[in-house]
């Protein structure tokens, strides 16, 4: 008991009795943020410069010379106009996610809003920023696409690629453990991300845990949330500030010790002993405290030896040492025999996210949006419109009336007719979809076929019958009053054949069939 009151007499400067534990600051004390008249924020550091963010997109930029190409300027165009969003997917203490698409590239991403006029959060979003800034797409850590400010709600959204897949804590809920050729595999990549953010960046991540390890449908496992990293001008650096996740903390920053990188090899280990065994090997619900207590006094955790394999069990006693200079490095654990073991194996990571989620529900959302996205272009503005000819390839077909187009411009000038039809010759006249039934089933490894049928009504705006994905800024269709039957103009089956692209979240049309009745 007496080392429990000195442990928390020690710990007391670092706890907030209203917000629990303090962020401590990552940043600069230079580092600051300023709005102008006309919408723009600008975020200040006195490191790396000036990041200006507006409705358009983000520009990183400089004023004073450098010899470092990491300062360099780069531009982000990605507006808030262009961005298509179908609800959250997630939230954490100082963020919200959600699904959208970005509507030129016709992109699946996902969105991270952050409010810039909370300061702890104002930091976060400057680091996190920073760190995709100039790692824009790395192996083993999310891509960053960009980033838009909202004057209405105060919230910069950093725009990441979408993991489909969900995080290695999602996986673990469902089938309590990770097989190790699966983990070796995913463990491996991880650690060239990892390499980077230590060699290159010099940046420690300080939140590594399973629900910041994320997995698409690819089996591509990736590092996001980089909101609390810390950066280091050297690799002898080191950090003197108490944030990240308690449960995965290393014992030299309980002690409230500079730390550097090894923290984050502590961090990994412990993560992937939870995700290996299917056990957290310390009790985490007594209290932060207590937790702390158990990571500091007990010895370090080892997988059993009769269970599982000598590779697996040396990797997470070499992460887990208790002295932070006797941990190896990311470029050393990368040759560690447990990484090597499975290297000629051909490990098929994406059958094995496939076998653990239930592919019917991310289907049938997939489906909802991009035929929600299709038919927002196809009744929306004619500037909107213009986007639809990058929906097909030189390949796609397109079949209306007994005939048959090829290729995007044929196709596009074939929808556009119709479309000007539907439009009449002035707004009264124009008629809208209702989609009222849509089916979908797998097509292919990894595309998705899409049967849609519903009305023509006089409107102004496409509507969508049913429970599924909603889009923002369309309404439910209960909630209007809306008598089908009485308005309908005419009825049409549409059948879609979508195919991934050649980047994550991107699709396009391979096969359209068009039927309209009276």
């Amino acid at each position: 008991m007496a080392g429990l009151e000195e442990l928390k007499k020690k710990l007391t400067p670092l706890f907030d009795a209203e917000k629990g534990f303090s962020s401590g600051s990552t940043l600069d004390p230079c580092d600051s943020y300023m709005l102008s008249d006309g919408g723009t924020v600008n975020l200040l550091s006195r490191s790396y410069g000036v990041y200006n963010i507006n409705e358009l997109g983000l520009q990183k930029c400089t004023s004073w010379p450098v010899n470092d190409t990491d300062h360099s300027e780069r531009t982000y165009r990605c507006a808030s106009h262009e961005m298509r969003i179908f609800g959250a997917i997630g939230s954490g203490a100082s963020s919200v996610v959600q699904r959208a698409i970005h509507i030129p590239t016709h992109r699946i991403i996902a969105l991270k809003k952050i409010n810039i006029f909370e300061k702890e959060k104002r930091q976060q979003l400057l680091t996190e920023i920073r760190t995709l800034c100039e790692a824009p797409c790395y192996q083993g850590l999310v891509e960053f696409h960009g980033a838009f400010y909202t004057p209405d709600s105060g919230q910069i959204s950093i725009a990441l690629e979408y993991m489909d897949g969900g995080s290695l804590a999602d996986i673990i809920r469902v089938q309590r453990c990770i097989p190790e050729s699966v983990l070796s595999s995913m463990v491996q990549k991880l650690l060239h991300g990892l390499s980077y953010l230590h060699g290159v960046r010099h940046l420690v991540h300080r939140d590594i845990k399973p629900a910041n390890l994320l997995v698409n449908l690819k089996g591509e496992p990736k590092i996001t949330d980089f909101g609390i990293s810390a950066g280091l001008e050297n690799s002898m650096a080191m950090c003197a500030t108490f944030v990240g996740t308690v449960t995965y903390m290393s014992p030299e920053r309980i002690r409230n010790e500079s730390y550097s990188y090894p923290a984050d090899i502590w961090s990994l280990g412990l993560a992937l002993f939870e995700c290996g065994t299917g056990d957290f090997p310390y009790t985490a619900n007594e209290g932060p405290v207590n937790l702390m207590l158990q990571i500091l006094d007990d010895p370090s955790p080892s997988p059993s030896k009769h269970i599982f394999s000598p590779e697996f069990c040396s990797f997470i006693d070499a992460c887990l040492q208790k002295d932070a200079d006797a941990r190896p490095t990311a470029d050393q654990l990368l040759l560690h025999p447990f990484i090597t073991k499975y290297e000629n194996v051909g490990v098929d990571l994406a059958a094995f996210v496939r076998s653990v989620f239930d592919p019917t529900q991310k289907m049938k959302d997939l489906a909802d949006m991009l035929t929600i996205h299709y038919y927002l272009l196809f009744d929306g503005a004619d500037e909107l419109w213009q986007h639809t000819k990058t929906l097909y390839n030189e390949y796609s077909i397109f079949s209306f009336s007994g005939k048959e187009y090829v290729g995007p411009n044929d196709i596009f000038a074939s929808l556009s007719n119709i479309r000007s039809t539907l439009a009449g010759e002035w707004p009264p006249e124009k008629l809208v979809h209702v989609v009222e039934k849509l089916q979908c089933r797998a097509h292919g490894q990894d595309g998705v076929a899409i049967r849609v049928s519903g009305s023509f009504i006089v409107g102004n705006q496409f509507l969508i019958c049913g429970d599924g994905v909603q889009v923002e800024g369309l309404p439910n269709f209960k909630d209007l009053s809306v008598d089908i039957s009485s308005q309908r103009m005419g009825m049409f089956q549409e059948q879609f054949i979508m195919e991934p692209g050649n980047v994550i979240g991107r699709y396009f049309i391979a096969k359209q069939d068009l039927y309209i009745n009276q």
